[in-house]
Parts: C-alpha cells; structure tokens; sequence
C-alpha cells in the first residue's frame, strides 16, 4: 500500500513539475508580446536563458546552499548535495517523505529558474544579453539561495515560524523589488514609444501557460497528491478569477471601454497575492484575497509612474506588491483546520516583518549588484541599438516587415 501512495504521490509531483516548467515559456511569451517587435526576441531570450544557467547552478552548489544543513540559519552547506550528492538515491527524511529526494530537487529547480525572469520586465530595453547573465548568476547566489534558505529551508525565518506556501515572498517580493534596485541604477529607457504591444494573441497566450501552469505552481507545494492539494488548486483558481473580473471592472470604470489586457493583468496580480497564502486559507478566503489583490495592485502600478521610474512592464506593482499583500494576509486570515497556521497577532508580526526584511534586502543587494557591473563594464544598451532593434542589434535576427 506505502508503494501505491508513493508512486501517486510521484506522478502529482512530475505533474506539477512540468506545470511549474512550462510557465517560464509562458511568461517569456507574456512578457514579449507586450513589447516592440524589434526588441521581442531579446526579451525572451532573457528569461529563456534561465533554464540553462540556474539548473547548473543548482546543481553544482544551488540546491546545497537552500537545502543543505543550516550555517548559523543564513545559507545552506554548499558542498552537502552538490553534483546530485546524496540526492539520486536517497530519500529525504525533511522534504518531501513520500516522493524521492530527487524529485524534491527538480521541482524546487523549476521554482529557482522562473524567478529572476519575472524581473525583466522592470529593465525592458536597458541592457545587454551579456550582462543580464552576469547579473542572473550574481543574483542567484547573493539574494535568491538565501532568501529561499531562511524561508523553505532550515533558515531563521522558518525557525521564527514566517511561512510562504509558494513563492509570494521567495519568488514575487525578491525578483520584483530587485526589479526596483535594477532600474533605479539603469534609469528610464532611452527610447520609449506609444506603439504598444506588439502581439496581443502571443500575450494571450503566455498569459494561458501561466494561469494553466499555476495550478502546478502552488498545489505542487503539498508536496503529495492528498486533501490539502484540492484546497490549495481551488485557492489558486478562485483567486485568479476574482482577480480577474475585480481588475476589469476597476480598469472599465476608469477608461470607459473594455480591454483585453486588463483582465489578465488582473489574473495575474490574483494568482501572485493568493501564492504564499494558498495552503494556509480556505477558498472563501480566496475570493477575498483576488479582490483585494486586484484593488490593491490596479492602484500600486500607478505609484512607479507617478514617480517615474520606469517600471516597463509594470512588475513591481503586480508582483511585488502582490506578493507582499498576500504574504501578510496568512496573519490575517489562515485558517489552522488547512496546514496546522492560525491566523493572529503574533502571525501577523512574523509575517510583516519577514516580508519587509526580504523587500529591503533584495533592492539593496539587487542596487549593489547592478551598480557594481555597470561601473566595472559596458552592461548599457545604446540609443542606436534600441532604435535599430535589440533583436538585430545584440541577436542579428531580422525581420522582413
């Protein structure tokens, strides 16, 4: 019977895993369509490269320093699991007891590699493929491993009894307030257009992949195929839907027309917000937390233009603003009859300040980074290559209209 319930528990999990996998395409697409067509290709090739570069790193040391045995509660051993050590054929005794290890480190992978991308489209067209690399690896080691460790891992804010379910904090706070940190360095754009997107139908359908693959994104965090999943998928789909309809309702009150957008924008802040709290709270909940979400985010997009800092794509606002929201609705509202989290004051405070550690620390390691790489080489996009097209320019791909 113990065989039957692990090779179920298996099967949810690779479910969820590809799930979590095939929305770095998606986002790739989301993100490119919303852009000059000139520029599209560079964009995507951003996020795509990703794939590549994280999954080494996780394996050579990644998945060691946010998993590994606690260093004084800030980062993992680097070395315990490096190369598949000890991950192949072992069980886990911590994470994931009914499924292999190795599936544990695969599905937490997917997880490493789609966050940084969620950040490009604060820095749309600013700098080169090379430096958005660099920036990628830096990154990685310097802010997403910790955060994760103190967080998922062994790390002090778990010990603290801070929770994120499945990314609100480790995922959406850490890339879109190092978005923050980026683009304060790189500035506005040097070529901004009224133009728009350039392929709503491929937004369309990056936005499909992405409210498709979110299901895997949070219920996957259960980590086994039982009862808390339902909850959790039914937390994300209630979630995204109010968001959905709530932001459409806000933007066609504003603009007096309908916009196709709009509506997925909505879903998307919906999906973020209900992220760290999906396995803490009931679906009742869930509705209102989309609702909030909407209201919230629809509004917090506004604060970067007003203050011009260029956020393309509007990244802070609905996932770091989302993220952060439904990071302290878990004080607010869980419900311990779901995952054994009651919501209270002392919740409420733990949450609160662990979000605001990890907002803080990401602008000002994302800040130092991005600072560093562009006083010690040329990470900088020039006005001619963005106006001839980054996809010509740094890709040689060109397009015959």
């Amino acid at each position: 019977m113990l065989k039957e319930v692990v090779r179920t528990d298996v099967t949810f999990m690779i479910i969820s895993t590809v799930l979590v996998f095939f929305m770095t395409p998606g986002l790739a697409f989301f993100y490119g369509g919303l852009v000059e067509k000139k520029h599209s290709l560079t964009l995507m090739l951003q996020i795509f490269i990703s794939i590549g570069v994280v999954t080494l790193m996780w394996i050579f040391g990644g998945f060691s320093l946010v998993f590994g045995d606690s260093i004084g509660g800030i980062i993992g051993n680097p070395f315990q699991y490096m190369n598949f050590k000890d991950v192949v054929f072992k069980d886990s005794t911590q994470y994931g007891l009914t499924i292999p290890f190795l599936m544990f480190f695969m599905y937490q992978l997917m997880f490493a590699i789609i966050t940084l991308p969620l950040m490009t489209g604060s820095i749309v067209n600013r700098i080169t493929i090379g430096a958005w690399i660099k920036y990628l690896i830096i990154w990685m080691i310097l802010v997403y491993f910790p955060v994760a460790h103190w967080i998922w891992g062994q790390g002090f804010l778990a010990k603290m009894g801070f929770v994120d379910f499945a990314g609100g904090t480790v995922i959406h706070v850490s890339a879109a307030f190092s978005g923050l940190g980026a683009l304060w360095v790189l500035g506005k754009r040097k070529v901004i257009t009224e133009k728009g997107p350039f392929n709503m139908g491929l937004t369309g359908i990056g936005a499909s992949i992405l409210l498709f693959g979110w299901f895997g994104f949070n219920a996957g965090g259960t980590l086994v195929g039982a009862e808390t999943a339902a909850i959790v998928f039914t937390n994300t789909g209630v979630a995204g839907a109010t968001g959905m309809v709530v932001w459409a309702i806000l933007s066609y009150t504003e603009k007096k027309k309908f916009s196709f957008l709009d509506p997925l924008i909505g879903a998307v802040a919906g999906l973020a917000t209900i992220t760290p709290a999906s396995g803490y709270v009931l679906p009742t909940s869930a509705i209102l937390i989309g609702a909030l979400a909407a209201i919230v985010c629809f509004y917090a997009i506004k604060i970067p233009r007003k203050l011009q800092w260029d956020d393309a794509l509007d990244v802070w606002g609905v996932h770091g603003v989302g993220g952060f929201l439904g990071t302290i609705m878990i004080g607010l509202l869980a419900n311990n009859v779901v995952n054994g989290i009651a919501a209270g004051t002392h919740q409420l405070w733990i949450q609160t300040v662990g979000v605001c550690l990890v907002a803080v620390y990401s602008v000002i390691v994302s800040y130092l980074i991005m600072k560093i790489l562009d006083k010690t080489s040329n990470i900088r996009v020039t006005k001619e290559q963005i106006e001839k097209g980054l996809d010509e320019s740094l890709l040689n791909e060109k397009y015959n209209s």
